[in-house]
């Protein structure tokens, strides 16, 4: 692919024609599919980062309160983690942080249908923060072939599912006490956490087992 970031450069100092295998290209062609290339490369980096949004966003409308806890019970770290094994650790970030900005904003992507910065800063804020850490480690673990066995998913998810909590739980003792923060934030999500790690754990190997066959068709 032709760097278009460097296209000035070899404006004033390449020759007028700019080969490609057997066929010789004239420079100006040659700048125009770099930059057509470089266009779409950045078109379907978007498309993947607003749909991984997209998808926690909904996740956020399954949405159970506890009646003793400021904390829901939703699926959107399930979300979170598969997005980012999916997309990658840099595209997942990405796409968590895309969710936390359409939140700030306004849109009633967080949970129940809510938003607006008041959100980030209220008791469910170090979760929400914590999705960036989530997807990234998930995404890095998954570029290292983890997510392609049911062992090495369970890890993965497990830690993903720890760089949310850790945060959230942090930032929860502020609004509940240390004393209660554990009773309120963590123990009625375990269960559940339990179960959307089984599910990952499942969906993801045979998912890119999957996808192989499909290709090698």
């Amino acid at each position: 692919m032709v760097d278009a970031f460097r296209l000035p450069w070899r404006r004033a100092y390449a020759p007028s024609v700019h080969s490609r295998g057997s066929e010789v290209l004239p420079l100006g062609r040659s700048e125009a599919t770099g930059r057509a290339s470089t266009a779409s490369l950045i078109i379907h980096e978007a498309i993947l980062v607003l749909a991984g949004s997209a998808l926690i966003a909904a996740s956020a409308w399954i949405a159970v309160p506890l009646p003793f806890s400021p904390v829901p019970v939703t699926a959107q770290t399930f979300a979170v983690l598969l997005v980012g094994s999916v997309l990658g650790a840099r595209r997942g970030a990405a796409a968590a942080l895309a969710y936390l900005g359409e939140g700030a904003l306004g849109l009633p992507v967080f949970a129940g249908g809510s938003g607006g910065a008041h959100v980030l800063a209220g008791p469910t804020g170090g979760y929400l923060a914590g999705f960036v850490a989530g997807a990234w480690l998930c995404g890095l673990l998954a570029g290292r072939g983890w997510d392609r066995r049911v062992v090495t998913t369970v890890l993965s998810m497990a830690l993903g599912n720890l760089a949310i909590l850790a945060p959230g739980l942090l930032w929860l003792s502020r609004f509940v006490g240390s004393g209660r923060v554990l009773a309120l934030g963590l123990a009625p999500f375990l269960p559940g956490d339990a179960v959307k790690i089984a599910t990952a754990a499942v969906m993801l190997p045979l998912g890119w087992k999957l996808i192989a066959r499909l290709r090698a068709r």
